[in-house]
């Protein structure tokens, strides 16, 4: 059975019952069996549960009742809440914990039929850029095991990269599906804020957080989105739209790409990189299809990064607060007091990056320093999203690169939080401005995959994808496999 086959070809395989649901979850199940020890992309495999999903998804391929998703196998990122099965987020501060209730995303996902097969690694508490700080120990990158797949979404991408799944699920605060994605030669869209429900995603930074799927090609990210999308109640962050093109993506796919858009090429993203190859291929093809393109100004970027790490480790100080060994995850044994329970169980439960963001973030909001700090930064997320504002305006896309190189070396930054914060530069700017970004392969670099991102107006995911999916028709980086997977 084919590992990396496409959505469109499992969903055909399994309504011409050339295969059952059950049968391909059983494949896949024994592929993670036999290579996942070499990998390390999940925490959690629970094999009872898919499949019993998936007998479930052959009677209602038997009876008529399935959708574009039913039987089709899937990896979820452990941040999202599972009724039954641990949600750890990578950390041992939760180590114990099994959700009563299933995310949205993940309640969604379950109506349509799909199988998860287990629960993705990430970087503890979606903190992170290499996925090297989990409680679970580093992930892989397929392509290269001395190398790291991405964070804080790295088991996700290293599960489809690696054929354990066809798609999987992400989430991205500052670049976590981008980012992945990119090293892995992977599709990975975060979504417009508001467009993915966070309800039962465990939360990094509640102003930034948006779920969003890994998939080989855009046709697949867009028809998992399309099932993921919604306006949640439960969420007061959750949009109410009404996207015709969303809503017919399971039946006519992405549709047609809007003919002669301008793209915009930001200087910012573009200067000083060794190696732009990637972008140029892109720009090449899509100036084929009848786009045009031109240099643009995002004069406030290089403010992204220290704004990023202001905001999102203020809000993380503020969210993990809940963690004190009283309600729920890791109680440190035999407190003598109130102040030991808390402080024990606050330092053996996370990790050196995560109490690192908690502690800056919990600077910045102090006395006398919010102003200096925080404020300072919201204002410049502010400009930071009136530069695109301003931008679209003249352009309809913009296409930057997503990562400044290939993969790096794992170890080679866990001693310089700073230089690894820098791997997010091109993908945190549009998560300030809560814009949808799609990274899409596009070359290699050093035997590596790199990926080239393309970022819309809010909420038009439409154009990106579709774009993604035009570029994809003619290259084949993203049918690329890592060598010796089979």
């Amino acid at each position: 059975m084919e590992r990396f086959a496409t959505l469109e070809r499992l969903r055909t395989g399994l309504n011409k019952r050339l295969f059952s649901a059950t049968e391909l979850t059983q494949s896949y199940l024994q592929t993670i069996a036999a290579e996942d020890p070499n990998i390390n992309a999940f925490i959690t495999v629970d094999e009872t549960a898919a499949l019993a999903a998936a007998a479930a998804a052959d009677r209602r391929l038997a009876d008529g009742s399935a959708t574009a998703l039913t039987g089709i196998p899937l990896a979820h990122k452990d941040i999202f809440c599972t009724q039954g099965t641990l949600t750890t987020c990578g950390s041992h501060m939760l180590h114990n914990f099994v959700a009563p209730y299933d995310a949205t995303v993940v309640a969604k996902l379950k109506a349509a039929g799909i199988i998860c097969l287990g629960k993705a690694n990430m970087d503890e508490f979606a903190m992170g850029s290499s996925n090297e700080n989990s409680a679970y120990g580093p992930v892989a990158n397929p392509w290269s095991k001395q190398h790291v797949p991405g964070g804080s979404s790295g088991g996700s991408a290293a599960a489809v990269c690696a054929g354990f799944a066809p798609i999987a699920t992400g989430t991205d605060t500052g670049g976590s599906i981008r980012q992945p994605a990119s090293f892995c030669g992977l599709t990975g869209l975060k979504p417009t804020y508001g467009r993915v429900s966070r309800y039962g995603m465990v939360a990094f930074a509640s102003s930034l957080d948006q779920g969003g799927p890994i998939a080989h090609s855009a046709q697949d990210a867009g028809l998992l989105l399309s099932y993921m999308s919604g306006f949640d109640p439960k969420d007061s962050t959750s949009t109410q739209r009404n996207d015709a093109w969303l809503e017919n993506v399971p039946n006519q796919g992405l549709g047609e790409t809007q003919s002669g858009l301008k793209i915009g090429l930001p200087i910012e993203y573009l200067s000083g990189l060794e190696d732009t190859s990637g972008v140029e291929h892109v720009r090449k093809a899509l100036e084929s299809k009848g786009h045009t393109f031109t240099e643009v100004s995002l004069p406030h970027t290089d403010a992204a990064i220290p704004a990023y790490y202001v905001i999102a480790g203020a809000e993380a100080s503020t969210n993990l607060s809940r963690y004190d060994g009283v309600r729920f995850g890791h109680r440190c044994k035999d407190p003598t007091s109130l102040e030991d329970l808390y402080k024990r169980s606050r330092s053996e439960g996370f990790g050196d990056e995560v109490k690192r963001r908690i502690l800056t973030g919990t600077y910045a909001l102090s006395v006398g320093y919010y102003d200096a700090y925080y404020l300072k930064a919201q204002q410049i997320r502010r400009l930071i999203s009136n530069d695109f504002n301003e931008v679209f305006k003249t352009v309809d896309v913009l296409l930057t690169p997503t990562t400044p190189g290939p993969a790096f070396a794992a170890g080679a930054l866990t001693q310089d939080p700073v230089a690894m914060y820098q791997q997010d530069k091109f993908t945190v700017p549009a998560s300030l401005a809560g814009l949808p970004g799609l990274s899409v392969p596009c070359g290699m670099q050093q035997g590596l995959p790199i990926g080239a991102q393309l970022i819309g107006p809010a909420f038009r995911e439409d154009l990106i994808l579709t774009l993604a999916r035009d570029y994809q028709l003619m290259s084949d980086w993203h049918l690329n496999i890592p060598a010796g997977a089979k």
